[in-house]
């Protein structure tokens, strides 16, 4: 294992499933470190630096609510992508907001776990080095020049438009809460049909194919997502 290997702090409580993710982990070039109770993973962290942590929201002790709480609070930008349950929106939407970067769905596919792991990880190197320019496929925003481009030709936007649009940019392959973005772009809570109706207008003006778009992706009953960039 090589010493620059990202290293995965891995909560959770099950010993199946911790012995799956640290047998595909660790198959892919991850280093893991595990804890079965969010008590122990706050103590691990204490004495570690992570690069991610994989975490499970039914803990004993202290559960994975309180453990994103503690540790955004605390100041930690570690990426954390939680495990959550098929039927659990909520769930998935109080963690989003609490301060979770993403999250996979049990049961999950080794890919899309990897997925998420590299949105998560890369997202976090773009905010700490923010690219002027985003590309995505036939997308491009310019954030300086305030210039969005698709399929090669301008796209003029609204001002609120654009702002939806930056917000989206800035967090690019990270589920965003409809609470998160009700706040950023209207300064607090609205109709959550406003939103529908931007992004139905931004997707008129962004994809090929509004009815199956390709950038601006829908996370059912949690928010919505662009596309990572290129």
């Amino acid at each position: 294992m090589s010493a620059s290997a990202p290293k995965i702090l891995v909560v959770e409580d099950e010993p199946p499933i911790r012995r799956f993710l640290r047998t595909s982990l660790s198959a892919h070039g991850y280093q893991t470190v595990e804890a079965a109770s969010g008590a122990e993973a706050l103590d691990l962290m204490k004495k570690n630096v992570f690069d991610l942590v994989m975490l499970d929201l039914g803990l004993p002790e202290i559960d994975g609510f309180e453990l994103i709480r503690s540790l955004r609070e605390g100041g930690s930008d570690v990426p954390i992508v939680v495990l959550s349950s098929r039927t659990d929106e909520a769930g998935k939407v109080r963690a989003l907001d609490l301060g979770a970067d993403d999250y996979v769905t049990k049961p999950f596919g080794v890919d899309e776990l990897l997925a998420r792991m590299r949105a998560a990880l890369r997202h976090r190197l773009q905010q700490q080095g923010e690219r002027p320019i985003f590309r995505s496929g036939d997308l491009s925003v310019d954030l300086v020049r305030r210039i969005v481009t698709s399929r090669g030709a301008e796209v003029k936007l609204s001002p609120r438009e654009y702002e939806f649009l930056r917000l989206l940019v800035m967090h690019a392959g990270k589920v965003l809460t409809h609470k998160f973005i009700m706040k950023e772009v209207w300064g607090g809570p609205t109709d959550v049909q406003y939103l529908r109706i931007y992004i139905r207008s931004l997707r008129q003006k962004l994809e090929s194919d509004p009815e199956q778009p390709q950038h601006i992706l829908t996370e059912q009953g949690v928010g919505y997502r662009l596309r990572a960039p290129d």
